[in-house]
């Protein structure tokens, strides 16, 4: 177009707009954006989404903003990119602030968005909220349902899952593979090894549904939690999926907690030739051999990192407190707050640890 000297008409230009931030393309995406004459709630939808669907959520959120100072009423297909956002950031106040004017513009919520308005109403941990949601959805599907069963999955709500797995067989629906992936971490959470076996073989049997890696990852966290480590193992070995990363690293974790030195060895084995483009692979198998005292294994990697001029990022965490977004990076004493902090995560461990749980402590108690 541009060689030939043909000038696009608006139609067109957003069409390329659309192109490029599919294509994952913001920076000619944010380029063609700028030129439009007129910016319509196409337009502004498609960037939120090019940046939420890139894991650039507050670039997203800014766009939201701007659209909103524009002038022009969002739509469902904005609020369904702005819960995703706020979801992800765990920002509640924002998230409600685009409830709020969902509801004030008389935007009935279709179940796309209704869905990840429950998700982001649980990933800010306002259970109620996303329980709320969910029992005023007229229009609720598969999708909808597995929002809420996975919403209370990650808070460890074992009962709550499984009561609502129930409800939406009895209802009519059928659960699809992320449904039944929510309700064996469930049953991982819970402990419940029968009811994961059960939840596992329906998956095939009643629904035609082949179980997918992560599926097999689940059941290897189920058995390695319960401690039947060589029951994980055999499951691993006869997965026709054996072949892939993250099987052989849930048996690695689950090693760490119950595991032999000889089934561990054979599980970093294989996650270490699987996993080859990841840097944390190497924290993971640092870890593992710390548990077993293998120092000098531990050494071993640690000099490799080194020596591949690799470095892991730090991880972190954020929370919303007072409309305030406070980050903490592992490592990093930059919160203003730091010594308090860490004196209630000694606390926090010894009362733990008071309790009968014993795990990796790494503040030591008093």
């Amino acid at each position: 177009m541009i060689v030939t000297g043909f000038v696009p008409n608006a139609y067109l230009n957003i069409k390329l707009l659309i192109l490029y931030a599919k294509s994952g393309d913001l920076v000619t995406a944010h380029v063609m954006f700028n030129k439009l004459v007129v910016r319509d709630v196409v337009a502004w939808n498609t960037m939120i989404a090019g940046y939420v669907q890139k894991s650039m959520e507050e670039m997203g959120l800014n766009y939201y903003d701007e659209m909103r100072r524009s002038g022009l009423t969002p739509d469902q297909f904005t609020f369904a990119s702005v819960f995703r956002a706020c979801a992800s950031l765990a920002v509640l106040e924002k998230g409600k602030q685009a409830h709020a004017v969902l509801i004030k513009n008389h935007i009935s919520g279709n179940v796309v968005v209704n869905s990840a308005l429950i998700d982001m109403y649980f990933k800010c941990s306002c259970l109620y909220d996303g329980r709320l949601v969910f029992n005023k959805s007229h229009d609720k599907n598969v999708i909808t349902w597995t929002s809420l069963i996975s919403g209370y999955g990650q808070h460890g709500k074992v009962k709550e899952v499984l009561e609502c797995f129930n409800m939406m067989i009895h209802e009519g629906f059928r659960p699809n593979s992320v449904t039944f992936l929510a309700v064996l971490s469930a049953c991982s959470h819970g402990g419940l090894i029968n009811e994961g076996r059960d939840y596992f073989r329906s998956m095939t049997k009643d629904y035609g549904i082949e179980p997918r890696e992560k599926h097999y990852a689940a059941m290897v966290d189920i058995l390695g939690r319960a401690g039947k480590l060589n029951e994980a193992y055999e499951f691993v070995k006869h997965a026709p999926c054996k072949r892939h990363p993250v099987i052989w690293g849930a048996l690695l974790q689950a090693c760490k907690m119950y595991g032999t030195l000889d089934i561990m060895k054979i599980a970093a084995k294989n996650y270490f030739e699987l996993e080859t483009d990841n840097v944390g692979k190497y924290v993971v198998l640092s870890n593992a051999f710390a548990t077993f005292d293998q120092w000098s294994n531990v050494a071993e990697i640690r000099t490799g990192l080194k020596e591949l001029g690799m470095k892991k990022e730090p991880g972190f965490s954020m929370i919303e407190v007072q409309k305030a977004v406070h980050f903490f990076f592992m490592g990093h004493n930059m919160h203003e707050e730091t010594e308090q902090i860490y004196e209630m995560i000694k606390d926090m461990n010894c009362v733990m640890k008071n309790a009968g749980y014993f795990g990796d402590f790494t503040v030591a108690c008093k």
